[in-house]
């Protein structure tokens, strides 16, 4: 086999960046370890910047995403009984969020694929990339039985944290720069309306929650835990009774309980690699970084290095611009470590962190007090919240 890009990850992102090269001429073949359907079951965020919506505008396939997702101009913060609004649309000169399923994403991405005759291989076991700092890499990977060689000019490491791209690349020629949070996030996924119309994210003294949605009959919602909490120690009743206690009263009165979906405890951490390239290997989403979920920045960076390679890649192949090949790792690395410093300070004010000082938590009551008091602290909230401008090649 030979194709132009190979795309190691059939995830929103390798989705996503197949399907713009293809809408630019740019051959491209995507191999998957899963099942389609496994790719599909994967519960994700819902929370789309600015940047990616119009991204996925410029794919040509936002037709559903412009149906059923719903625009949002605000969020509030949940400052013990204290509520404040941040205007989104108003501090930013109109721009706003998409609410839409990252598996609402995926599935519009794969139909589109599908329609376009892409090549998507799910259940390709034992990937791997060779010959990365040559002119001829090429991905092996095992389908049926059988070892399949896939000659390639590039290759797109869009497989995960846990993927083998970025193992691909020797220790020595890569940094890794990291955060472990001392708490997790329990989400519950349940059938019911959302307590309100836009994002809660609520500081109590009992530790962070976050009140979420999917669609108008579709919610979730997220608990702050310790690390060493399992799942099957939380009951429906004990996930619906916790949530109350760290909501504003008012809210918590208008919450709407039900069994749930999907319960699942997710760890936190900050994690970024620097180079996120290595020869003719480019690293995209989170085989390159990780955000806490707090700022919802996790799919949203992954579109912006989307974004990014893509337009290399374009400039590559129509215009010879190999020149640029480069500058990806520090394109891409100049937002991803602004994003890293949003969500890593938004989960640091409102999370309960109980090895803190008394002077620290002062401050940081004292900060929260300063931003959501001021117009100047609000707006700073809003730009990182609907995502900061993507960065150019040149």
């Amino acid at each position: 086999m030979k194709t132009q890009v190979a795309i190691i990850g059939a995830g929103p992102s390798g989705l996503l960046l197949g399907q713009l090269l293809s809408r630019h001429g740019i051959d491209n073949v995507i191999l998957e370890r899963k099942s389609g359907d496994y790719v599909l079951s994967r519960i994700r965020a819902g929370v789309l910047e600015q940047g990616m919506v119009d991204l996925l505008r410029e794919a040509g396939v936002a037709k559903r995403m412009e149906e059923e997702g719903e625009v949002h101009d605000g969020v509030e913060l949940a400052l013990d009984n204290r509520r404040v609004r941040v205007d989104l649309a108003g501090l930013t000169s109109g721009k706003t969020v998409m609410v839409y399923g990252q598996t609402e994403v995926t599935r519009d991405l794969m139909e589109a694929r599908e329609a376009i005759g892409g090549t998507t291989i799910y259940e390709a076991d034992n990937v791997r990339p060779h010959a990365l700092e040559t002119d001829t890499p090429y991905v092996t990977f095992e389908k049926d039985g059988e070892t399949v060689r896939l000659d390639c000019d590039y290759v797109a490491g869009c497989d995960g944290f846990h993927g083998v791209s970025r193992q691909s690349i020797p220790a020595d020629r890569i940094k890794a720069f990291e955060k472990v949070y001392p708490f997790g996030w329990l989400g519950l996924l349940a059938d019911t309306p959302p307590v309100a119309d836009e994002l809660i994210y609520a500081r109590h003294e009992r530790g962070f929650a976050l009140c979420s949605m999917r669609s108008p009959t579709r919610s979730r919602y997220y608990v702050q835990v310790p690390l060493d909490e399992k799942v099957e120690d939380w009951s429906d009743e004990r996930f619906w009774e916790e949530l109350k206690r760290r909501l504003p009263e008012d809210v918590a009165a208008k919450l709407v309980t039900g069994p749930s979906l999907e319960k699942s405890i997710a760890p936190l951490r900050s994690f970024v690699v620097e180079p996120m390239q290595y020869g003719k290997l480019f690293l995209v989403g989170d085989a390159a970084h990780i955000v806490p979920p707090t700022g919802a920045k996790g799919l949203n960076l992954a579109a912006s290095d989307v974004n990014t390679l893509y337009r290399l890649m374009v400039k590559v192949y129509q215009e010879g611009r190999t020149d640029l090949i480069p500058r990806y790792s520090q394109t891409c690395l100049k937002r991803i470590w602004k994003a890293e410093r949003f969500s890593w300070w938004m989960t640091s004010l409102l999370h309960k962190f109980s090895d803190e000082a008394d002077f620290e938590t002062r401050m940081r009551e004292a900060e929260l007090d300063y931003l959501t008091s001021s117009e100047a602290g609000l707006t700073t909230i809003a730009e990182n919240y609907v995502g900061l401008p993507y960065e150019s090649l040149e």
